[in-house]
Order: structure tokens, then C-alpha cells, then sequence
């Protein structure tokens, strides 16, 4: 595998609060048929799920930050561009329309759209994968996340999920490892020609991987396709996230590489923060003191259907301006930062760490329930 070529990144993007994206995703759930609409996941279309709270701007600014070297921005979106967004010949929209075929349309579910990103045409061999709510926290060093035979992988803090059958109450991230472990686990399949063998010694855990940037080859993604086009069928067919449909790029892509050792499990100094959580203001200045020795971190919005001037959305975006208040190449400064128009009196203050501060491995010690 050549290591020389630079290592794109691709984000998914949405603004909620778009009229005509809104107008779009009403239509979709109106024609659901009603099996359809019984099977919608838990969390699948509450606005939570959809809300642009500015995270792509400040993770934007974390990547600049912490790893200035990376190769061409893909952000994959639906019609649609974030307003602050200045032209640059290093960042790439890709709409729906472009990657997807037009059976795939509209979607509205993270695991099918992110299911076709390899198909992006000229994305590199080696590229990260972000949801726009995952940041760098702390330079980037490229063989903690790449190694010669493919990349390395985080586990949540999260207890294990249970080894039954997919749930229409659990989250997408428990049935998601839950397909992929039955999957990997099919004697039937023993038979099948395959590029690949098992890894003999390789044991499936009913862990959950962790919310961070997704290190990837675009080669495995392929040659998925070609292995399990069934998975990759059934989430291609969602309109919106289903119960029992799980995503299968943040998860089977990753346990099937673990199995067949392409991935490797490493520990990172990471922080989950969930928005929605009473002691969500504890959790901000944690991420604010360790800001700097974190590799990562993710702020979930777990708010749901809260109002666009909620105190906790405005706690966030206090947060993330002042662990990253200086623009990166792809906004338009001409454009009024929405963290200088929004109200600052409900927001707390939060003190940027001092030099030399230590993070934890593990730092989900409220044992806080993860979100796809």
C-alpha cells in the first residue's frame, strides 16, 4: 500500500432548518407505507438528528488545527451549502444526486448515504470519515491511525451490548453490532469464494465502536460490496434509519476488518459529550480543560426536538468558540459568525486548559447512553 499520496476526509452534512430540505423530508414521511414507518429507528427523525448547530465550522477549524496536511475536503450534502462556506480548490460538495442513484433518493438515513462515500470519484485510497459532530482534539500522528496492513479502530466506553437478536428498541449502534457479529458468525458462509480468510484466532466482542473520526481504505469498501451486497442492498433501500436496517459502514466495515486483520484496536485519549444529559454544562468544561490531549472528541446532540435558541444549544457553541475561535481557509469571513449574534447571557464561561493538562483514555465515567 502506497503511503505517499495525501489523506482526504469526508464529512455528511445537513441543515435542519432549511425550508426546502424540510418540505422535502415531510413529503418523504408522508408516502412511508406503513410498514415502513413502523420500523423507524429510535432518535431516526427527531430534529436533533438533522440540526446544524455550526459543528461543521468548528470541526473544520479542529482539522486545519491538528492536521494541516490532509489531502481534499469532500462534504456530501443534500442541495445544500453551508453559508459561511468560501470557495477553496482543497474542499469538494458533493450532492446527493451526484454519488447516489436516483432509487437511492431522497434518503434522509447517515448509514445509506454513507454507504456509497467510496464511490466519491478521485477520493484517495487512505481517507477519514467524519459525522460533523467528531473533531481532532490534538495533532494528528498518522500511525495512530493508519498502520502498513490498514488502520486502527476505538472502542466505546459503553457496556456491551447484548447477545441477542436486533431489537426495535435498541439504538442503531447495538443492532448495528449485533448484524455484524451474526453476519461474521454464519457457518453457511464458510463455503463462500472470498478475497479474504477469517482470522482464525480473531473472537467477535459485543462492544461498540467509539464516535471518533473513521480512519478507511477505500479498497475495502469495494471489495465489501462484492462480499456482502446484501448489507449493503438493505441500507440502500432506508428512507429513513430503520430498526432493522443498522448502518453497516460504522460498524460490519470496521468488525470485518478486525476479523480479517486489516484493523487493529487502539486505545485513544478521547471525550463523548451529550448535549441532551442534565450535567451537560459538567461535561463542556471537561472537554474545554482537555482540549489540546485529546485525540479526539464528539459532541453529540442528544437535545432532540429543542428550539433553535435552547440555553444547551448556545452552551455548545460557547464551548467549541473558545477551543477554536479562529477561522480555518474554508469560511467566508465576510459572513457574520453566528457565535457573535447569538445571546451570550445563558451561556457559562469555560476556561481553556493550562499547558501540560492530561486527558483519560476512557472519560465516559457518567456511563452516558451513545447515539449513532
Amino acid at each position: 500500500m502506497s503511503h505517499d499520496s495525501a489523506i482526504d476526509i469526508v464529512y455528511l452534512w445537513v441543515d435542519g432548518n432549511d425550508s426546502s430540505w424540510r418540505a422535502k423530508r415531510q413529503a418523504a414521511l408522508q408516502r412511508l407505507a406503513s410498514d415502513s414507518s413502523a420500523a423507524m429507528a429510535r432518535y431516526s427523525n427527531v430534529e436533533g438528528r438533522f440540526r446544524d448547530n455550526h459543528e461543521l465550522r468548528y470541526s473544520l477549524r479542529a482539522l486545519e488545527k491538528f492536521f494541516p496536511e490532509h489531502g481534499h475536503v469532500y462534504i456530501v450534502t443534500d442541495a445544500q451549502a453551508p453559508e459561511w462556506l468560501c470557495p477553496s480548490d482543497r474542499l469538494t460538495l458533493v450532492d446527493h444526486r451526484d454519488l447516489m442513484p436516483e432509487s437511492s433518493l431522497p434518503t434522509f438515513d447517515s448509514g445509506h448515504i454513507e454507504s456509497w462515500i467510496h464511490h466519491i470519484p478521485g477520493l484517495s485510497e487512505r481517507y477519514f470519515y467524519f459525522n460533523d459532530d467528531v473533531f481532532f482534539g490534538a495533532p494528528v500522528q498518522l500511525r495512530d491511525w493508519f498502520h502498513p496492513e490498514g488502520f486502527h479502530l476505538a472502542w466505546s466506553d459503553d457496556p456491551e451490548v447484548t447477545d441477542e437478536a436486533m431489537r426495535m428498541d435498541a439504538t442503531s449502534l447495538e443492532n448495528a453490532c449485533r448484524l455484524s457479529i451474526q453476519w461474521l458468525s454464519d457457518p453457511t458462509r464458510s463455503g463462500e469464494p472470498a478475497c479474504r480468510v477469517q482470522d482464525p484466532r480473531y473472537q467477535s466482542t459485543f462492544r461498540t465502536f467509539a464516535h471518533s473520526p473513521r480512519p478507511m481504505l477505500k479498497s475495502i469498501l469495494w471489495e465489501l460490496e462484492d462480499v456482502a451486497p446484501e448489507l449493503f442492498a438493505t441500507v440502500r433501500s432506508t428512507v429513513f434509519r430503520s430498526w432493522d436496517k443498522p448502518t453497516i459502514v460504522s460498524d460490519f466495515v470496521l468488525r470485518w476488518a478486525l476479523a480479517h486483520g486489516i484493523a487493529s484496536i487502539r486505545p485513544y485519549r478521547h471525550r463523548y459529550v451529550s448535549t441532551g444529559e442534565a450535567d451537560q454544562q459538567k461535561q463542556l468544561q471537561a472537554l474545554v480543560a482537555e482540549f489540546g490531549a485529546l485525540e479526539f472528541f464528539c459532541i453529540n446532540d442528544t437535545t432532540d426536538d429543542a428550539q433553535t435558541q435552547d440555553p444547551r444549544l448556545l452552551n455548545v457553541l460557547t464551548a467549541l468558540q473558545s477551543m477554536l475561535p479562529s477561522p480555518s481557509r474554508f469560511e467566508n469571513t465576510m459572513v457574520v459568525q453566528h457565535s457573535d449574534t447569538v445571546p451570550q447571557v445563558a451561556a457559562p464561561t469555560f476556561q481553556m486548559p493550562v499547558k501540560g493538562a492530561q486527558a483519560h483514555e476512557s472519560t465516559n465515567a457518567s456511563g452516558l447512553q451513545r447515539r449513532a
